[in-house]
């Protein structure tokens, strides 16, 4: 099955699946198994960043899945991404071999600046006042990108790009960039479906890669009765009518964009009904409905860094 799911083209000529596992939120204790379910089911993608603290658990399934001759390492996507706190440029380096070290990998396939807003270096993670506001780094992301450009030299990392970035700071990246972002990883779903943002990066030669695209229904910041996309009546009907799960429609929907996506799930079944979206496709009207659903309706608002002057989303920028 992993040589018939399709990929996309990067800019610079390097093909990525289109599908492939998310890791974010997935605890400690079972991503390892997810990510070997993961592998043994036919993903070759697989999404990491620094932050979500489980990249070593995913490269003890990577180290053991090719140990076993299940994949070699060309046959693997891996992306990870620089956190916050490692912005300024002399630290850039350092946390990418930490992300290498934790998957036990020599290079990886892709590296993302995760959030353009850069937090106090040397410390947490999230670095807190007293008053337990987050400490703000005025480190400029085109410093941080013309950082990264020399790692692709080195062989550390084949492409780079951008995480939750906004058309404004995507231009401003452009501007500076001699090694040209492939893409930008957003939230994107039929509530939030970016089409703005896709045709300003498409028009640029930038894949959108789709994180959250069932919803995130299990954020841990949800409030009772909040919208749960999953549950949505219209989205039911339509999997109803193809046969399938409203997630396989969710995902067939970026697919059918032209979107990478990278749905998380750390139970196998689901991990394996994710991946059988290859025997169908929607309509020109089945897209047409499902992007009638949008309402600009953001369930990773990034909160915690609101009042920082590159937060993406706090402007009238899409």
């Amino acid at each position: 099955m992993a040589s018939k799911m399709p990929k996309v083209t990067f800019n610079n000529g390097l093909e990525c699946p289109i599908l492939g596992i998310g890791t974010w939120k997935s605890k400690p204790g079972e991503v390892t198994q997810a990510v070997k379910d993961a592998i043994d089911i036919g993903y070759r993608h697989i999404d990491c960043a620094f932050v979500y603290g489980n990249e070593k658990e995913v490269g003890a399934a990577l180290t053991a899945k090719l140990a076993e001759g299940v994949v070699k390492r060309e046959d693997l996507f891996i992306t990870s991404k620089l956190w916050n706190t490692f912005h300024r440029p002399d630290l850039v380096r350092g946390a990418l071999l930490k992300s290498l070290e934790n998957l036990n990998l020599k290079y990886l396939d892709l590296y993302l600046i995760h959030w353009p807003q850069a937090y106090k270096e040397d410390g947490e993670l999230f670095p807190t006042d007293e008053a337990g506001k987050i400490q703000f780094s005025d480190v400029d992301y085109v410093d941080t990108w013309k950082a990264l450009e020399p790692l692709v030299g080195e062989g550390l990392v084949r492409s780079i790009g951008l995480s939750n970035f906004n058309s404004k700071q995507v231009a401003r990246v452009l501007e500076v960039a001699t090694v040209k972002p492939v893409v930008n990883q957003v939230e994107c779903h039929p509530y939030l479906n970016q089409s703005r943002l896709k045709a300003f990066c498409s028009a640029r030669g930038l894949k959108l890669t789709a994180y959250s695209p069932l919803g995130s229904p299990d954020r841990p910041w949800a409030q009772p009765g909040e919208p749960q996309l999953m549950d949505d009546p219209k989205l039911k009907a339509l999997a109803d009518r193809l046969g399938k799960t409203p997630a396989q429609v969710l995902i067939r929907y970026q697919i059918d964009r032209g979107n990478v996506v990278i749905p998380k799930s750390v139970t196998k079944s689901r991990i394996a009904s994710n991946f059988d979206v290859l025997d169908f496709k929607l309509s020109a009207e089945d897209l047409d409905l499902v992007n009638s659903f949008d309402v600009n309706g953001r369930f990773v608002p990034m909160t915690a860094s609101l009042g920082h002057k590159y937060h993406p989303f706090e402007n009238e920028e899409f």
